[in-house]
């Protein structure tokens, strides 16, 4: 947000003997970015870029209440002008009804003045212009300086035009019809603030933009001011989906600051009778229905400390937050902050008081040390959950496989699974990205199709996969996934997938014939399912793991084994096994069956016999064939039990 602001209007809410260049640079290092500062005539004009989270700086006295802080923390002396505005009577003879709806409305100010038409006096006048506005007329432009001073928006209406003895602020209807005051037609989207007189005629499109219905002219004679405290995001909607970006708008759908209300209308009415020869013929209504709660936080002076890095002293730090408008009470060694309204929007943490304090105390005025580290904890790498992730992808580089990038959002015939299982956007921005998917492999199958013409394809991916969850967010799972088109891709997928978890040091892996599909295996570590190889077709393959649950299991560290310096002893097993029992099964059981079996491997089979390769072997002794043949025992004892074996 941008704000320009004369330094002659600054001043007179801010007493400072600092100069211009002054409360430009203090500004800049410690609060708001004064983009330029140039003069103009006798004058000086601050040209301001504030951010989206500070709307209570959007104004002359905000910007005051802001340097008078940051001022005396520099070494300069500071006092805010406090406003002093004539209190008018409130009261219930309103000569209007305005029935306020809680939810889109938080506060309505309004009175009745009788007034004259003037040309604007020069000195508002100029102010008006180098801010940006452009004057109109007297009763127009005290509606924008009073926005421009206090920070709130106001309108203001031709009172004889209303026509009318009672208002009422509603949603609007979709598909009614507004003129605004520049006259532009506008229909409806329905959910808009607007109010309407007795006979349903809508008069104001609150927050936004007033209706040609009711502008002032020359020929005006009684006014109604208006001020009205608006729910941010209605004002947001209409203000974006009619594309009426006004500074009104802007302000309020930022969150506007409600106890600000009451003196921008009694600043408004003084100025009415300054410059318009003003009377009031009404009592002001002031209808505040909701009230926000005040936020209070509780901080120590350690946090304090170990935040910021640096010994603020606790009277300075009270300070600080008392200058900028908190209420503060100092109890032993904390804090106890009251956030005023106007700061309820951006300060709501310990960590938001923190950074209040940091700023007014000038990061500039920080040690440049690098923050304390824990000394007793040592860094490992590989426990960042980064590591692992950019450890696969290296390897894949390596193993002749492309990565690729797909889109989360996809569409119904990409989702794999049935559809009402699927999470779907309410606003997607087309059918092709509706659903958030479920699997990566029809992303990756997608990309195949778009490369048909390669013979030879291995793409990967590793990236997260969504799934649903009743009354809560969605379960975000990293998977990651592989395709590969060549001949025997079955065999190249599972001996990548059995290279990469010996790099991730994972080595009681075992593959399980997939029981749904059209072919390939199910991966376990141990008695884990961590994945699926799926058979797509002759020459396509590919492969889904649940990475989150390798990251667990994977490690680099190394386990040191001697070389034995007693020798092996082999021998072949055949074994007469019915064909659904899987090889894998059979080797995990001889190999479990005692210590000194080091190693098993399938060495033939035919028709119903598979013959293994066994290696005994110990570290300690030589074995005998006693030795062997009470191993040989009790690994076919194994077998019978387990798979019903025979032996030859």
């Amino acid at each position: 947000m941008q704000i320009k602001i004369l330094d002659s209007w600054l001043r007179e809410y801010l007493k400072t003997e600092a100069t211009h260049s002054d409360i430009a640079r203090v500004l800049s290092l410690t609060s708001v970015s004064v983009e330029k500062l140039q003069g103009v005539g006798d004058d000086f004009l601050y040209d301001i870029e504030i951010t989206t989270n500070r709307v209570d700086l959007m104004s002359v006295i905000g910007l005051a209440r802001e340097a008078q802080a940051t001022l005396s923390e520099s070494g300069f002396k500071a006092e805010l002008r406090k406003p002093s505005f004539v209190q008018i009577k409130k009261g219930n003879n309103f000569p209007i009804e305005i029935k306020n709806d809680p939810e889109l409305v938080n506060r309505v100010c309004a009175v009745v003045l009788e007034v004259n038409v003037k040309e604007t006096p020069k000195e508002i006048a100029q102010r008006l212009e180098a801010s940006g506005v452009r004057p109109l007329n007297n009763l127009i432009d005290v509606t924008n300086y009073v926005m421009r001073e206090t920070g709130h928006p106001a309108h203001v209406f031709d009172f004889d035009l209303l026509n009318t003895d009672k208002l009422l602020i509603r949603k609007s209807r979709k598909g009614e019809k507004i003129v605004t005051l520049d006259n532009k037609e506008y229909s409806l989207l329905g959910e808009d603030i607007v109010m309407e007189d007795g006979s349903g005629r809508i008069v104001d499109l609150l927050g936004i933009m007033g209706l040609s219905n009711s502008v002032v002219s020359d020929r005006t004679k009684k006014i109604l001011f208006f001020i009205d405290n608006n729910e941010p995001k209605h004002i947001r909607n209409t203000s974006m989906s009619l594309g009426i970006r006004t500074e009104a708008a802007i302000l309020n759908e930022k969150g506007v600051d409600p106890e600000n209300a009451l003196n921008a209308m009694y600043r408004g009415i003084e100025l009415y009778k300054e410059i318009a020869d003003g009377k009031t013929v009404s009592d002001v209504l002031d209808i505040y229905q909701s009230r926000y709660p005040p936020n209070k936080i509780e901080i120590s002076f350690e946090k304090i400390r170990k935040v910021i890095g640096e010994d603020i002293p606790p009277e300075k730090a009270e300070r600080i937050l008392r200058k900028l408008g908190f209420d503060v009470r100092v109890d032993k060694d904390k804090l106890y902050v009251s956030v005023p309204s106007l700061r309820r929007n951006d300060v709501s943490t310990e960590e938001d008081l923190i950074e209040e304090i940091a700023r007014v105390f000038g990061y500039q005025n920080l040690k440049s040390i690098l923050p304390p580290v824990n000394q007793n904890r040592k860094f490992v790498k590989y426990e960042d959950e980064f590591y692992w992730e950019g450890y696969v992808k290296t390897s894949m580089k390596y193993y002749g496989f492309t990565e690729v990038y797909t889109y989360s959002l996809v569409p119904e015939d990409l989702y794999e699974g049935p559809v009402e299982n699927a999470l779907s956007l309410k606003n997607p921005l087309s059918s092709d990205m509706k659903y958030l998917r479920g699997s990566l492999t029809p992303s990756l199958l997608s990309v195949l199709d778009e490369n048909k013409k390669k013979s030879e394809f291995k793409i990967f991916e590793i990236s997260n996969i969504y799934k649903k969850r009743k009354a809560d967010l969605p379960n975000e799972n990293l998977a990651f996934s592989a395709l590969v088109k060549k001949s025997n891709a079955f065999f190249e997928v599972k001996g990548v997938i059995e290279a990469i978890f010996e790099d991730l040091g994972i080595f009681s892996i075992n593959f399980k014939k997939r029981s749904e599909g059209a072919g390939g295996a199910e991966i376990f570590v141990k008695s884990q399912k961590v994945g699926y190889i799926e058979l797509l077709s002759d020459d396509v393959c590919d492969f889904e793991i649940n990475f989150n649950l390798v990251k667990k299991l994977a490690t680099r560290k190394k386990t040191y084994t001697p070389i034995t310096k007693f020798p092996e002893l082999i021998e072949d097993l055949a074994v007469v096994l019915t064909s659904n029992i899987s090889t894998i099964d059979v080797l995990n059981e001889i190999k479990n069956v005692d210590p000194l079996v080091k190693d098993v491997s399938l060495l033939d089979r035919f028709e119903d016999t598979r013959t293994f390769h066994i290696i005994y072997q110990s570290i300690n002794r030589n074995l005998t064939k006693e030795d062997v043949a009470q191993l040989r025992e009790r690994i076919k004892k194994t077998l019978q039990e387990k798979f019903s074996a025979q032996f030859k």
